[in-house]
């Protein structure tokens, strides 16, 4: 069982700290989803457009190019109706093609009046070349939440708001491996059509 830090006097929530995790294979290889992963903008595809309009990416502020260890972004996401995110992220791993890390701290806040959320998350991709494609696994480790309703010490309800969260997040993952997986055949299609000149 995790428990979180207290800040600014809020009291401490435990929880039950799954890590989430997902794997899947990819059409493309290693070094097209990692290019994806750390080209920040493309994000906003992946993580944004191909998501449910009430939760998903909306915004991002990230230097051009790749990013490396110590790139800095910011972004802002939907969570339901109301809810909005603000996230500071920094990478902490980046090793082309097989892993790429980022910790992000968010700060969730939804109607007026009500407490803010404040989460720490480390967000992992592990890429690995498999049969012409990749298979990747994502992880989400929770690793800080100040700020909770109560209500979520219950482990019922902890675990039907974890398994609600990882139904949205696999979404996004799967959107990343399909732009991967469109990116390659793209990448295909434009040396094929090179060749033939």
């Amino acid at each position: 069982m995790a428990h979180t830090d207290v800040e600014g006097g809020a009291a401490q929530v435990p929880w039950d700290n799954p890590v989430l995790r997902f794997e899947g294979f990819s059409r493309a290889p290693a070094e097209v989803v990692y290019d994806l992963l750390a080209d920040l903008q493309s994000h906003l595809d992946w993580g944004g457009m191909r998501q449910l309009e009430t939760t998903r990416l909306l915004t991002m502020t990230a230097p051009h190019g790749p990013a490396s260890v110590g790139t800095e972004f910011f972004t802002t996401g939907s969570d339901g109706k109301v809810a909005r995110w603000a996230d500071r992220s920094v990478v902490t791993e980046a090793i082309r093609p097989r892993t790429f890390e980022f910790v992000t701290e968010g700060r969730r806040e939804a109607k007026p009046g009500s407490r803010p959320w404040l989460m720490t998350l480390v967000h992992r991709y592990e890429i690995a070349s498999e049969g012409g494609g990749s298979r990747v696994t994502y992880t989400e480790d929770v690793t800080r939440w100040v700020g909770a309703p109560g209500i979520l010490r219950i482990r019922a309800i902890s675990r039907i708001l974890f398994g609600m969260s990882a139904k949205y997040m696999r979404r996004g993952f799967d959107g990343l491996l399909a732009m991967a997986g469109e990116s390659s055949v793209r990448s295909v299609d434009h040396v094929d059509a090179r060749s033939e000149r």
